[in-house]
């Protein structure tokens, strides 16, 4: 069957998600609850199974609407997207998907996920790779650690001698780690603005609902201040270090170490998953990502942009 380009009206949602939970790609970002959080409404390019509602393969296209056409845009708090293909597509050269979305739409950024790759240049678009790191957590922690920065291995150590360990707790609301980033963070990001905040809000809400939000924090023993939290996204086949916080306080005790190390020992030795820290392309935080024995993986990310029809006839 050819492929498709929907719009979000056309989209069975259901089938959506059942093509995204089959995917040959690992990429939460892509879940309905995720893209409706996050970006409300989206398009698609997808190819459907002959004689039935069910997805084949779908490409996510985050879109808002303008006069001069759709803008195709990556949404805060979802850093990868591209094709998803199940084990029965047809169709697995995304050149195909992205020749449809280019009719449909003036202008596309998106940014890819790591398994797609794009063996030949896409005529009209503009490519940038981009980098995150990853861990595979199939090896035993003790083997995990041996991979740790060794100042990381020896602060682990200390904190566990002092006569009040800093210990991580899982909680259920985010309010206190969103409050943590806007004291100690969020002026520094202009790009997160009060809407952002309610998106990550609806966001944690929807994982938790699918089960699949773990939110720790690290809190000062004797007075009981948050020094450190963060939000995972733990599915099946990856985890997803998406939002984190810490004061000054909090990093100077190395509290964002015990955080990423507790889901380090949870998750050890679980073959096929994989810890993605989302992020990598500050060089200071590609080196803290590094520390734990995480490798960069390459992403793409696509523009394009097409010549308005008043400039087509020009030469």
């Amino acid at each position: 069957m050819p492929l498709r380009y929907l719009s979000f009206a056309q989209l069975d949602l259901a089938a959506w998600d059942a093509c995204v939970a089959a995917a040959e790609q690992a990429v939460p970002y892509a879940q309905s609850a995720w893209l409706h959080a996050t970006a409300g409404r989206w398009d698609a390019v997808v190819e459907q199974e002959p004689g039935s509602s069910q997805y084949r393969s779908v490409l996510p296209l985050p879109v808002k609407r303008r006069p001069w056409g759709g803008q195709v845009y990556q949404p805060a708090f979802t850093q990868q997207l591209g094709l998803l293909t199940t084990p029965a597509s047809r169709h697995r050269e995304i050149e195909e998907y992205l020749a449809l979305a280019a009719r449909h739409c003036s202008r596309l950024y998106l940014q890819l996920n790591t398994a797609n790759t794009l063996p030949v240049a896409v005529p009209a678009f503009t490519a940038v790779v981009r980098q995150t790191y990853c861990l595979p957590l199939a090896a035993d922690y003790e083997q995990l650690q041996k991979g740790y920065a060794a100042d990381y291995r020896r602060r682990l150590r200390l904190n566990q001698q002092l006569e009040q360990p800093l210990r991580v707790t899982e909680t259920t609301s985010a309010a206190a780690l969103l409050a943590l980033f806007q004291q100690h963070k969020g002026g520094e990001v202009s790009s997160l603005k009060a809407r952002h905040y309610r998106q990550l809000q609806q966001l944690t809400v929807g994982l938790q609902q699918a089960g699949q939000a773990l939110i720790l924090e690290v809190k000062a023993p004797q007075t009981g201040e948050l020094l450190a939290g963060a939000l995972f996204v733990v599915t099946p086949r990856v985890i997803i270090y998406l939002f984190a916080a810490a004061s000054p306080a909090g990093k100077k005790a190395a509290a964002p170490v015990l955080l990423l190390d507790h889901v380090i020992r949870h998750y050890a030795a679980t073959p096929g998953l994989v810890l993605d820290f989302e992020g990598g392309m500050i060089p200071s935080i590609a080196r803290f990502f590094a520390n734990f024995g995480a490798r960069p993986v390459p992403y793409v990310a696509l523009t394009f942009t097409r010549q308005p029809w008043y400039l087509s006839w020009k030469r």
